[in-house]
Parts: structure tokens; C-alpha cells; sequence
């Protein structure tokens, strides 16, 4: 967080340009959480289809310009009869999680009346939030639940990555409408189950359109 708030008062501090917000939307196209099958475990993973947030921009010359988005999604992942190293009596895990992610791009607009296609690249940070794990297990008969923010197979909490994208900018009267498809290739993965049933992937794309004034 620190740093995209560093690098977001920079941005708006270096360029007296035309500045715009708004928020920002889409869809992942890719699953957040690789879950495999293996004898007698099972797993299973859910990454809801929706990202929102917000987005702001400064507008440089000669069509290029600084984005700084913050977007969020959610996902979880479940699994029976053991995973990594729990214990055989275990029937149940289930973990759900959110996550935040702090892309910083340049961009550079084509030339266009109404459309303008764009190219953008940078970095972006990605932090989980609200992660919980619910184990439940039966012991001599007797159920037990416990929770936990810190499962076994959490590898990073937070991870770096590289960003490339492309989208048309849509000058709609006083709003620009930016549809985008942006590629992430991430440097860590947040989970890594040293048995393989569960783990983060690495590349993850996504679809996003922008509404900004």
C-alpha cells in the first residue's frame, strides 16, 4: 500500500495535465487458485467472476498519460480428506479470501476522433485480505472446527508483478469509456501446497472496462 501511495502522489504532483477518476469493473479470465485431485482428497476452487474499484489517471502530452487503479476481487478454495499435511481425520477445509490490486501503468493513446486504442504497461502489487480457513475434522465421533487466517499452504501474503494491457478509450460527452484486456504475470504465487492440490497462478488475465470523468 505504501508504495502505490507514493508513486500515485508523484504521478499527480509532476504533471499540472488534465486529470481524470472514475471506477472501474470487469472479470477475471483466468481462476486465482489451481486445486488438483489426488487419492482419496479432493479439492475444488471458485473465483468469482467480478472485479471492481477505482481508477484515476493523469493525462500527459503526446498521448501518453499515468493510470493508478485500485481493484479487488474475491475467491476460495476447498478440500476433504486431507491436504498438505493435516491429518486423515480431517473432512473439511474450506478458505475464502479477497484481494487487492494496486496496478501503476504508463499509457500511451492513439491518435483518433472518437476512439483512441492504448497500449499500457507497469507494475502492480497484489495483497490478500480477509483470509480465513475453516477446518473441520472428526475425532472419536466428535466434530471440531477451527479457524484460521494463516493455512499451511500460504506461501505470501503479498506479491509483485508486471503488467501489460490493451483497450480502446470511447469518448462518450463528458465520459471516457475504456474496455481493456490486461496480462499480469506475478513474481511469487500466494499459495504453495507442497503436495500440489492446492496453488496460486502465476499469469492471470483479466477483462476491465473504465468509466472516468
Amino acid at each position: 500500500m505504501k508504495p502505490f501511495c507514493l508513486l500515485f502522489l508523484a504521478a499527480a504532483a509532476a504533471f499540472s495535465q488534465p486529470f481524470s477518476f472514475g471506477v472501474k469493473g470487469g472479470m477475471p479470465l483466468s481462476d486465482f487458485v489451481d486445486a488438483a485431485r489426488a487419492q482419496n482428497i479432493s479439492a475444488s476452487t471458485t473465483t468469482n467472476r467480478y472485479i471492481v474499484g477505482v481508477t484515476a489517471e493523469a493525462r500527459l502530452p503526446f498521448g501518453l498519460g499515468v493510470e493508478v487503479d485500485v481493484l479487488y476481487r474475491h475467491f476460495r478454495y476447498s478440500a476433504s480428506n486431507g491436504i498438505g499435511n493435516l491429518t486423515s481425520n480431517l473432512t473439511n477445509i474450506d478458505t475464502t479470501s479477497g484481494a487487492w490490486e494496486f496496478p501503476i501503468l504508463a499509457k500511451y493513446r492513439f491518435k483518433g476522433k472518437i476512439v483512441h486504442p492504448f497500449v499500457d504497461a507497469g507494475v502492480a502489487w497484489d495483497k490478500l485480505s480477509g483470509l480465513t480457513q475453516t477446518v473441520t475434522s472428526v475425532v472419536a465421533s466428535v466434530t471440531k472446527s477451527t479457524t484460521t487466517s494463516s493455512p499451511a499452504e500460504l506461501s505470501n501474503g503479498t506479491t509483485r508483478g508486471y503488467v501489460v494491457g490493451a483497450g480502446v478509450d470511447v469518448k462518450a460527452l463528458v465520459i471516457h469509456i475504456t474496455p481493456e484486456v490486461r496480462f499480469t504475470r506475478w513474481g511469487a504465487k500466494h499459495f504453495l501446497d507442497p503436495t500440489g492440490l492446492i496453488n496460486s497462478k502465476q499469469n492471470q488475465a483479466e477483462f476491465l472496462v473504465g468509466f472516468t470523468f
